[in-house]
Protein backbone atom coordinates (compact mmCIF):
# COMPACT_ATOMS: atom_id res chain seq x y z
CA UNK A 1 0.00 0.00 0.00
CA UNK A 2 1.35 3.45 -1.22
CA UNK A 3 1.05 6.78 1.41
CA UNK A 4 -1.15 9.23 0.23
CA UNK A 5 0.11 12.12 -1.60
CA UNK A 6 0.05 13.99 1.83
CA UNK A 7 2.15 11.51 4.10
CA UNK A 8 4.85 11.17 1.13
CA UNK A 9 8.23 13.17 1.64
CA UNK A 10 9.86 15.11 -1.06
CA UNK A 11 13.72 15.29 -2.06
CA UNK A 12 15.15 16.97 -4.75
CA UNK A 13 19.14 15.74 -5.96
CA UNK A 14 21.61 17.44 -8.69
CA UNK A 15 24.41 14.38 -10.11
CA UNK A 16 24.55 15.63 -13.21
CA UNK A 17 22.32 14.76 -16.35
CA UNK A 18 18.92 15.33 -15.08
CA UNK A 19 17.49 12.51 -17.80
CA UNK A 20 20.45 9.78 -15.97
CA UNK A 21 19.20 10.61 -12.24
CA UNK A 22 15.48 10.80 -13.31
CA UNK A 23 15.89 7.25 -15.02
CA UNK A 24 17.67 6.17 -11.53
CA UNK A 25 15.31 7.34 -9.34
CA UNK A 26 12.13 6.39 -11.32
CA UNK A 27 13.21 2.72 -10.47
CA UNK A 28 13.32 3.05 -6.65
CA UNK A 29 10.55 1.11 -5.04
CA UNK A 30 9.15 3.78 -3.16
CA UNK A 31 10.04 6.40 -5.25
CA UNK A 32 7.21 8.28 -7.36
CA UNK A 33 6.23 11.16 -9.34
CA UNK A 34 10.39 11.98 -10.38
CA UNK A 35 10.50 15.01 -12.22
CA UNK A 36 13.95 16.55 -14.37
CA UNK A 37 14.24 20.43 -13.82
CA UNK A 38 16.41 22.83 -12.40
CA UNK A 39 17.64 23.99 -8.79
CA UNK A 40 19.94 25.94 -6.76
CA UNK A 41 19.91 29.04 -8.82
CA UNK A 42 18.94 32.86 -8.21
CA UNK A 43 16.78 33.42 -11.87
CA UNK A 44 13.34 32.97 -11.97
CA UNK A 45 11.91 30.17 -14.77
CA UNK A 46 15.15 28.77 -15.55
CA UNK A 47 15.37 27.41 -19.17
CA UNK A 48 17.51 24.35 -20.50
CA UNK A 49 19.57 26.67 -22.55
CA UNK A 50 20.06 29.29 -19.92
CA UNK A 51 21.13 26.84 -17.25
CA UNK A 52 23.65 25.03 -19.99
CA UNK A 53 25.58 28.37 -20.40
CA UNK A 54 25.84 28.80 -16.93
CA UNK A 55 24.34 32.44 -16.32
CA UNK A 56 21.36 31.44 -14.10
CA UNK A 57 23.55 29.32 -11.47
CA UNK A 58 20.84 26.39 -11.10
CA UNK A 59 21.85 23.05 -11.77
CA UNK A 60 19.63 19.89 -13.59
CA UNK A 61 18.29 18.06 -10.42
CA UNK A 62 15.44 16.03 -9.88
CA UNK A 63 12.88 16.45 -7.80
CA UNK A 64 10.74 13.07 -6.38
CA UNK A 65 8.28 11.83 -3.93
CA UNK A 66 8.68 8.78 -1.52
CA UNK A 67 7.15 7.18 0.86
CA UNK A 68 9.82 6.77 3.65
CA UNK A 69 7.88 3.26 5.15
CA UNK A 70 9.29 1.65 1.77
CA UNK A 71 12.90 3.70 1.20
CA UNK A 72 14.52 6.00 3.62
CA UNK A 73 16.47 8.86 2.87
CA UNK A 74 19.71 7.06 3.90
CA UNK A 75 18.79 4.65 1.41
CA UNK A 76 18.29 7.92 -1.33
CA UNK A 77 21.51 9.34 -0.41
CA UNK A 78 23.74 6.08 -1.17
CA UNK A 79 21.69 5.76 -4.38
CA UNK A 80 22.27 9.39 -4.96
CA UNK A 81 26.37 8.46 -4.30
CA UNK A 82 26.94 5.54 -5.93
CA UNK A 83 24.86 7.14 -8.88
CA UNK A 84 28.46 9.08 -9.87
CA UNK A 85 32.07 10.29 -8.30
CA UNK A 86 31.15 12.03 -5.32
CA UNK A 87 34.75 13.94 -4.70
CA UNK A 88 34.29 15.35 -8.49
CA UNK A 89 32.67 18.41 -8.10
CA UNK A 90 32.50 19.70 -11.56
CA UNK A 91 30.05 17.58 -12.72
CA UNK A 92 29.36 13.79 -13.82
CA UNK A 93 31.07 12.60 -17.22
CA UNK A 94 30.34 12.97 -19.79
CA UNK A 95 28.97 16.33 -18.74
CA UNK A 96 31.07 19.36 -16.55
CA UNK A 97 30.27 22.64 -15.79
CA UNK A 98 28.06 24.72 -13.13
CA UNK A 99 24.40 23.15 -14.73
CA UNK A 100 25.77 19.20 -14.10
CA UNK A 101 27.42 19.83 -10.65
CA UNK A 102 26.16 17.52 -7.57
CA UNK A 103 24.30 19.00 -4.96
CA UNK A 104 21.60 17.73 -2.40
CA UNK A 105 19.25 20.01 -1.24
CA UNK A 106 17.85 19.65 1.85
CA UNK A 107 14.20 20.78 3.48
CA UNK A 108 14.77 19.87 6.89
CA UNK A 109 17.46 20.14 9.79
CA UNK A 110 17.22 15.86 10.30
CA UNK A 111 17.97 15.56 6.38
CA UNK A 112 20.59 18.13 6.58
CA UNK A 113 22.40 16.17 9.71
CA UNK A 114 21.88 12.54 8.06
CA UNK A 115 23.98 14.41 4.51
CA UNK A 116 26.24 15.51 6.84
CA UNK A 117 26.54 11.94 8.68
CA UNK A 118 26.77 10.23 5.28
CA UNK A 119 28.94 12.39 3.75
CA UNK A 120 31.71 11.75 6.69
CA UNK A 121 31.26 8.27 6.61
CA UNK A 122 31.83 8.54 2.97
CA UNK A 123 34.52 10.49 3.10
CA UNK A 124 36.78 8.24 5.61
CA UNK A 125 35.98 5.11 3.41
CA UNK A 126 37.57 7.21 0.17
CA UNK A 127 39.97 9.37 2.20
CA UNK A 128 39.07 12.19 0.47
CA UNK A 129 36.76 15.42 0.63
CA UNK A 130 33.27 14.64 -0.94
CA UNK A 131 32.48 17.71 -3.35
CA UNK A 132 28.93 17.38 -3.66
CA UNK A 133 27.29 20.72 -2.47
CA UNK A 134 24.68 20.53 0.73
CA UNK A 135 22.17 24.00 -0.05
CA UNK A 136 19.02 24.56 1.92
CA UNK A 137 15.84 23.70 -0.77
CA UNK A 138 14.27 26.62 -2.06
CA UNK A 139 12.88 26.15 -5.46
CA UNK A 140 12.51 23.90 -7.79
CA UNK A 141 11.52 24.42 -11.42
CA UNK A 142 10.25 21.88 -13.73
CA UNK A 143 11.88 21.26 -17.45
CA UNK A 144 10.50 21.55 -20.12
CA UNK A 145 8.23 18.64 -21.44
CA UNK A 146 10.63 17.07 -23.67
CA UNK A 147 13.11 16.35 -21.02
CA UNK A 148 10.44 14.38 -19.23
CA UNK A 149 10.92 10.57 -19.08
CA UNK A 150 13.89 11.00 -21.38
CA UNK A 151 14.94 7.46 -21.06
CA UNK A 152 11.89 5.91 -21.60
CA UNK A 153 10.76 7.88 -24.27
CA UNK A 154 13.97 7.83 -25.75
CA UNK A 155 15.73 4.78 -25.52
CA UNK A 156 17.25 4.66 -28.99
CA UNK A 157 19.04 8.35 -28.42
CA UNK A 158 22.59 8.09 -28.55
CA UNK A 159 23.56 9.66 -25.11
CA UNK A 160 20.53 7.25 -23.61
CA UNK A 161 22.23 3.60 -24.96
CA UNK A 162 25.50 5.46 -24.45
CA UNK A 163 25.12 7.53 -21.00
CA UNK A 164 22.04 6.96 -18.94
CA UNK A 165 21.32 2.75 -19.47
CA UNK A 166 25.07 2.41 -18.71
CA UNK A 167 25.06 4.79 -15.51
CA UNK A 168 21.41 3.39 -14.41
CA UNK A 169 23.00 0.06 -14.64
CA UNK A 170 26.01 0.84 -12.81
CA UNK A 171 24.02 2.34 -10.08
CA UNK A 172 21.58 0.05 -9.56
CA UNK A 173 23.31 -3.03 -9.98
CA UNK A 174 23.09 -4.89 -6.72
CA UNK A 175 26.38 -6.54 -6.58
Amino acid sequence: MTLPAAELRQATFAAGCFWCVEAIYDRVPGVTNVVSGYSGGKSLNPTYDAVGSGSTGHAEAVEFSYDPDKVTYRELLAIFWKSHDPVNGRGVAPDFGPAYRPILFYRTEEEKQIIEEEQAVLEKKLGKKVATEVLSFEKFWPAEEYHQDFEKKNPNHPYVRGVSVPRLKRTLDKE
